[in-house]
């Protein structure tokens, strides 16, 4: 495992940053989550840091609270019901998964964080060549395409005590057969893509994850300044 730590000018560290598992090391998704709630306990409790996990989870449906019994797939891919707001979504190989575990400041804003979020990762892309977007009334990164937009990174997460859980995943070079059994989110006029789609050469999680770190860096460190 990975550990990175970055530190303010005080010499107090603001942020780990976690690889728990890049391919071809792809994490069973009840693992992941196990391990976001040990975490989770520990940020809690004052006995770590903030940390950002990052990992790519081996394939899975995960559904959101919202998540009816007819927008389950059938395709015998598994299906975790998990403690996020929002509906079913996949993860897989060729995504990169996020799991921001930190601290909000009072007065808790959770639609700031999810602002702070996509602002984060709209940064991350751009180097790479993907000029990502907000759309008014549903969270994620998208991106502009012949007939219309599509997604390239989902958000979803919950707060608990005053600290989140889940994150976000952003879709790199992983199939999109994944979403055809089902509706992404629950959005059904808007469709998914890759940055490999979006930038037309094959990008990986592992090509990105860096920029994913130097934008959280970035922020981190601002914010403690």
């Amino acid at each position: 495992m990975y550990c990175w730590t970055q530190s303010n000018k005080a010499g107090a560290a603001m942020l780990d940053i976690q690889h728990v598992g890049l391919a071809p090391d792809y994490v069973p998704y009840l693992d992941g989550w196990a391990l976001q709630r040990a975490v989770h306990a520990d940020v809690v409790a004052g006995a770590r840091r903030d940390t950002l996990l990052l990992l790519e989870h081996e394939s899975v449906y995960t559904a959101g609270k919202r998540t009816e019994a007819h927008e389950r797939p059938t395709d015998g891919t598994p299906v975790v019901d998990v403690d996020r707001g929002g509906k079913i979504t996949w993860h897989g190989p060729g995504q990169l998964v996020g799991y921001p575990i930190v601290r909000l400041p009072e007065p808790m804003d959770v639609v700031a964080h999810v602002r702070r979020l996509e602002s984060l990762l709209i940064s991350a892309l751009a180097a790479h060549g993907v000029e990502g977007l907000r759309v008014d009334g549903r969270s994620g990164v998208w991106v502009r395409r012949p007939l219309g937009v599509d997604k390239v990174a989902a958000i979803g997460v919950r707060v608990e005590k005053g600290v989140t859980m889940h994150g976000f995943a952003v879709n790199c070079d992983n199939s999109l057969a994944g979403f055809r059994g089902i509706v992404p989110c629950g959005i059904t006029d808007a469709g998914v893509t890759t940055v490999s789609e979006v930038v037309g050469a094959d990008v990986s999680p592992a090509d990105i994850v860096a920029s994913v770190e130097n934008a959280f860096r970035a922020e981190y460190t601002a914010v403690a300044a």
